[in-house]
């Protein structure tokens, strides 16, 4: 557990409210479900619903009309937000609230209860999904139009049950490896200020309880949990054996005392190539000139020689972004621009991201690809704000269109690159410490600050120069 030798009076009165309400989880599992099925009715509205309504005009507002609210809700509030619930309490929106991870786990009360085949369990599925859904949103200009929304998250939420039909008996096989958002939520987790820890003594010394158990549907090995990233807060296993309970740690511990032991080359591509390098291509195409400059070039190109097809061909809405009406349509072109452009910025940012990192491996001794993978957890602060900022900024685009201006946005935005560009160099000078005298462990920190200019120049072109 942790726990210093002698808490302060207020740290012992919050240990204690923690630990009352981890087991307050516990003990209304029924109420949480009735709370669950709630956010479903109202989830399944605002997905479904707007997809069979006309597209709103100029007059639609939040408060008139169900489609701009719908979207508000989904792109402006849920995503951005739920984002920091993960750093500030853990996975709790996963295993409290989400609708996706309420209904497959009731679907599997009805499972086929087959094996979960190996092919579900690869390790590439968070990067894969994550990458999959955020390039496919932006073809379809998910953040504009309902449809798109009933196709991406309708289409997640029915992939859901139908693994919850199929695999496992009353657990969550989708969340633990399929989830779109999984392995986001996963790293951004580990930096959480509370968490259900397991004290290993106690386990081992209290005897199974007879008849008594608890369903962890996200497939978590609790005895042998170390850290939050797979937990979803939900409290089932809460005091079990006098060893599990909701309590405070440092919002370093995890990174710096359990990451190193548990290496993943899995989560160093999502954060180096997804969060870190896609997720910046997705939110930067529409609003790049280097976009423009290189239609505008490909676009001559293709005129002076006689080919004008993939100026004027376009596709179905549902494959690439079609609002004639709306004077809102992506030529093939565009489409194949709006792929390489995503595609360009994961690679060149994720591979010189890489060799930033490994140049701070190198500078801490001989080659080893487990501190490749540690050092790289450092910058996940930073991997956070920057999903966050591009996702918030619909946030204020919404609020703006129905005239609320929010202030200082550019200051909160410059506080909060800076502040977790701080968090990720300490967590680099921490874990550097871990291996390496003074000179090695600076020149690991500043390869790590140098791996966190490069990404916020990404979000500086974005938001303070084009």
């Amino acid at each position: 557990m942790a726990a210093s030798a002698s808490p302060h009076p207020s740290e012992v009165w919050i240990d204690a409210r923690l630990a009352e309400f981890g087991q307050w989880l516990q003990r209304h599992g029924g109420m949480i479900r009735k709370v669950q099925w709630a956010v479903i009715a109202v989830y399944l509205v605002l997905v479904a619903v707007p997809a069979f309504l006309p597209l709103p005009d100029r007059s639609a507002h939040l408060w008139n009309d169900l489609t701009v609210f719908a979207q508000f809700c989904f792109w402006g509030i849920w995503w951005p937000f739920v984002l920091v619930s993960m750093v500030v309490v853990g996975r709790a929106w996963c295993g409290i609230l989400c609708p996706e991870g309420a209904l497959t786990e009731f679907a599997s009360r009805w499972s086929l209860g087959r094996a979960v085949p190996r092919w579900i369990t690869w390790g590439g599925w968070p990067f894969v999904a994550f990458a999959g859904t955020t390039v496919y949103g932006q073809m379809i200009s998910v953040y504009g139009y309902p449809k798109p929304v009933l196709v991406v998250l309708g289409g997640s939420t029915t992939a859901a049950i139908v693994i919850g039909l199929l695999y496992g008996r009353n657990k969550r096989v989708w969340c633990r490896y399929l989830c779109p958002v999984n392995g986001v939520f996963a790293v951004l987790a580990k930096l959480a200020p509370i968490s259900f820890q397991v004290d290993n003594a106690a386990w081992a010394a209290s005897p199974k309880p007879r008849g008594e158990s608890f369903n962890c549907a996200p497939l978590v090995p609790v005895k042998t949990m170390r850290g939050a990233g797979a937990c979803h807060m939900c409290g089932r296993c809460s005091g079990y054996r006098g060893a599990v309970r909701l309590a405070r740690r440092s919002p370093t511990h995890e990174i710096v005392n359990v990451a190193g032991s548990e290496p993943s080359l899995d989560q160093t591509v999502l954060i180096l190539f997804g969060m870190m390098g896609l997720a910046v291509g997705a939110f930067q195409w529409s609003a790049s000139p280097w976009f423009i400059d290189a239609k505008l070039m490909l676009a001559t190109w293709l005129i002076e020689h006689g080919i004008t097809w993939p100026l004027e061909a376009t596709l179905p809405w549902f494959i690439l972004t079609n609002y004639p009406e709306h004077n809102d349509v992506l030529s093939l072109l565009d489409g194949v621009l709006l792929l390489a452009y995503i595609a360009a910025a994961a690679l060149i940012l994720g591979l010189s991201l890489s060799a930033l990192v490994a140049l701070g491996t190198r500078a801490l001794g001989a080659w080893s690809w487990d501190r490749f993978h540690h050092l790289t957890q450092t910058l996940i602060p930073l991997a956070g704000c920057g999903v966050f900022l591009g996702l918030s900024a619909l946030t204020v685009t919404f609020l703006r269109g129905d005239g609320f201006v929010l202030p200082y946005v550019s200051e909160m935005r410059g506080a909060l690159l800076v502040g977790t560009s701080l968090w990720s160099i300490w967590l680099a000078w921490r874990v550097s410490g871990l291996y390496g005298g003074t000179l090695r462990r600076a020149g690991a920190t500043l390869a790590i600050s140098a791996a966190c200019g490069l990404s916020v120049t990404g979000w500086v072109l974005l938001f303070w120069i084009w």
